[in-house]
């Protein structure tokens, strides 16, 4: 296909949607502020530039045809200068909705798609003025933008913390204080849709967290058929109602009784996908590419259960545990430094 696709960010999520265009003849141009960054290992071109240096972002756009972007924290001011010049997908909506959190529950919310209890925080005294009316002593407060794996967030009890000190470890406003919910499992759902509104679904998943971050994702979710159907049907919604082109995931919390939660937003192909590498016919990382770059996209083909194992920081020196095993396949980012709380690689094990 006659097509150059550029990548804003240079992480492994770029990286694997390389090497997905690359199987379709898409060539690749990556723009991150990165030196030898995962993606640019891989891709056809990169231009290393702040997202800031509008002389940088013009040289990438003139050289590219579409443009997509691979992590959730690229500024809107750069989405918005990029599409002046070409089509950018997905658009810079749902980015705005999921990179602020106060936005992006209530525009859950708005479609009819259930959070836990949230309240923003604008000063401290809020946090336990909050807690009183929610009638609780637990609550997670976080910053409303830039958190991720756990970042950005702390919990705060009523009776033990002190409001102007957490609220000073985080930053201060702008906050969002959530209630804690007593869920029995965490699962994701990821929807591809292309420009003619086709959607095609992976998932739902079953995911593990340690520390905030991803250790473990398994397809299919062990769930009842209805929890099943109740979570596709959100990430239908979702899809429809943000009018997608491309791939998002929805972060959901399974409750007793069947009840689910929304939780976060992602708005690019998601770690709790790149088992379907393997055990689909058709990946995350393909059909966004597909979606896109203008291509319908595909049943995803799913022919293998699958477990999918996070390689954190120093996770990565122990690769020979894996290597030689039937059905193990090992991605490795090519990240340096190894630090705790890296993303260093995956496994896929496929059942």
């Amino acid at each position: 296909m006659d097509m150059t696709l550029g990548i804003l960010g240079g992480g492994q999520l770029g990286r694997m949607s390389v090497q997905a265009a690359q199987k379709l003849g898409i060539r690749t141009v990556i723009y991150t502020p990165e030196d030898n960054s995962p993606a640019a290992q891989v891709a056809d071109h990169t231009i290393v530039g702040a997202y800031e240096d509008q002389d940088a972002l013009l040289r990438f756009a003139e050289i590219v045809d579409i443009i997509s972007y691979e992590f959730e924290n690229i500024p809107l001011k750069t989405v918005g200068f990029l599409k002046a010049l070409k089509p950018v997908y997905p658009d810079e909506n749902l980015l705005k909705i999921s990179q602020d959190r106060v936005r992006e529950k209530s525009f859950l919310n708005s479609i009819g798609i259930p959070t836990a209890r949230w309240w923003p925080v604008d000063k401290p005294e809020d946090i336990p003025n909050i807690l009183k009316d929610w009638n609780q002593e637990d609550a997670i407060l976080k910053t409303t933008r830039l958190g991720y794996d756990g970042k950005g967030q702390a919990r705060f009890n009523l009776k033990k913390d002190n409001p102007d000190s957490v609220y000073s470890l985080l930053g201060g406003s702008p906050l969002i204080l959530e209630e804690m919910v007593d869920f029995t499992s965490e699962i994701s759902v990821i929807a591809a849709r292309d420009h003619e509104g086709q959607i095609e679904i992976y998932g739902p998943v079953l995911n593990e967290h340690r520390d905030g971050i991803l250790h473990k994702s398994v397809f299919p979710a062990p769930l009842l058929p209805q929890v099943t159907k109740k979570a596709v049907e959100m990430t239908f919604t979702l899809a429809e109602q943000i009018n997608l082109r491309g791939v998002l995931a929805l972060e959901l919390f399974v409750m007793q009784e069947g009840i689910i939660l929304a939780n976060e937003i992602a708005p690019r192909p998601h770690n709790s996908g790149h088992w379907s590498i393997e055990a689909c016919a058709v990946s995350q990382f393909e059909n966004h590419v597909r979606a896109v770059c203008g291509l319908p996209v595909l049943r995803p083909g799913q022919h293998r259960p699958a477990e999918m194992i996070n390689l954190i920081g120093d996770d990565i020196t122990r690769l020979e545990d894996y290597k030689g095993r039937e059905n193990v396949f090992i991605h490795d980012y090519g990240k340096s430094n190894p630090r705790p709380g890296r993303k260093m690689g995956h496994v896929t094990i496929l059942m």
